[in-house]
């Protein structure tokens, strides 16, 4: 990301925007403090994700699913937060419905 860092954002332009690049996800937001992306995954998809170095916050935008962290287990929809320590196993699993979350790494994510 260049050195200009946008306040202001529409999640239906970043969700056209990661859709276009065929991407599950799409980083919006970089300053070192923080990283921010949009996820989607599809029903009845697998979510490939591993562990990172940095703690992960969650907001559910739409969808439905499970999320296991540890061995927590819960189901998670529009509206929820999930918070997820550095280095904990964890991952969005029986997706009912196409998921979209907001995700916010802190520090921001090593790439």
């Amino acid at each position: 990301m260049s050195h200009f860092v946008s306040h202001f954002f529409q999640i239906g332009d970043l969700s056209r925007l990661r859709a276009e690049k065929g991407k599950l996800y799409l980083e919006f937001l970089r300053v070192p403090a923080m990283s921010a992306c949009v996820y989607v995954l599809p029903k009845g998809g697998t979510d490939p994700q591993k562990p990172h170095r940095e703690d992960e916050m969650y907001y559910v935008i739409r969808g439905r699913a499970r999320m296991q962290i540890g061995s927590d287990h819960a189901e998670v929809r529009a509206g929820s937060v999930i918070f997820v320590e550095a280095e904990r196993e964890h991952r969005f699993y029986d997706i009912e419905e196409e998921l979209e979350v907001l995700v916010f790494f802190a520090p921001a994510e090593q790439e």
